[in-house]
């Protein structure tokens, strides 16, 4: 990555806006999570410079779901490196990620914006449970379907309720023809 200036107006107003919604208890969460799950610690250094490489989503993603990325880069020069971040979101796709809970590449690589790369992890992780994987979980179980059966009898009843509490508002619940202290010269 080569070097950036400060920056400054709309630019610089959309990175503290970014910087503002990282929380590092999230971050140090999603670590911990990825270190139970992977079975290695983080390299010394701050979180996103562990994970800039990809190596370890990579590792991690192959956890979850054995064999998701057969082949990854773990040297060479930053297209190669960068090459791994595109590799574990695609698998992380396929893995059941939506595009609005995954990052962009430049969002971890060039640490343009690692809160949506945590939120990212928290979503794997959710997803994770949802998938029965037996290992460690990160963040709420997503909540399940409730799919309810009614018996015709229920329904009919149910219609009967709905038109009491319609003939409720149509007996002076509303408040047409009420003064509110306004008045009207002519």
């Amino acid at each position: 990555m080569s070097h950036v200036g400060p920056s400054y107006g709309s630019l610089a107003a959309n990175q503290a806006k970014i910087a503002a919604k990282r929380d590092p208890n999230l971050d140090r969460e999603a670590q911990e999570w990825i270190e139970a799950v992977i079975g290695e610690n983080f390299p010394s250094g701050s979180y996103e410079d562990a994970l800039k490489d990809g190596v370890i989503l990579c590792k991690l993603i192959n956890k979850l779901q054995p064999g998701a990325i057969p082949k990854y880069a773990t040297s060479g020069g930053a297209f190669k490196l960068r090459e791994n971040i595109s590799v574990f979101q695609n698998a992380a796709r396929k893995y059941g990620l939506g595009d609005a809970e995954l990052f962009q590449t430049i969002d971890l690589f060039e640490k343009h914006n690692i809160p949506q790369v945590t939120q990212c992890i928290f979503a794997l992780g959710r997803t994770a449970q949802k998938k029965k994987f037996n290992g460690p979980t990160l963040g709420p179980k997503m909540s399940d379907s409730n799919v309810r059966e009614f018996t015709e009898d229920q329904l009919r009843a149910g219609q009967s309720s709905l038109g009491l509490l319609n003939e409720g508002m149509s007996k002076g619940a509303n408040q047409s023809g009420q003064n509110f202290g306004l008045s009207r010269h002519i």
